[in-house]
């Protein structure tokens, strides 16, 4: 509510809460979100994950991947497998 009310254009958020925020704000309100984890990846220190899959039907705007393919043995093939789940 802060955000909206000083005029941002959206917010970084977990994808579990991005629905409501789509709901309360509007569609064109941006959510970035951190602690997506393909199927394929380990889950790290997040604990509040959803799969790119589940980001996608929550309406999430900006998916933050980072060490699913940073960290994998190789990325690109990371990469795909996170496009085609998304597909």
């Amino acid at each position: 509510t802060l955000g909206k009310s000083a005029g941002l254009n959206g917010v970084v958020c977990s994808a579990l809460e991005a629905g409501e925020i789509k709901q309360q704000f509007g569609a064109d309100f941006m959510t970035v979100t951190p602690g997506i984890r393909p199927k394929f990846a380990s889950t790290d220190d997040q604990r509040r994950i959803v799969t790119p899959a589940e980001a996608k039907l929550i309406g999430v705007d900006a998916m933050v991947i980072g060490r699913p393919i940073t960290k994998a043995s190789d990325p690109l093939w990371a990469l795909n497998e996170i496009v085609n789940e998304i597909s």
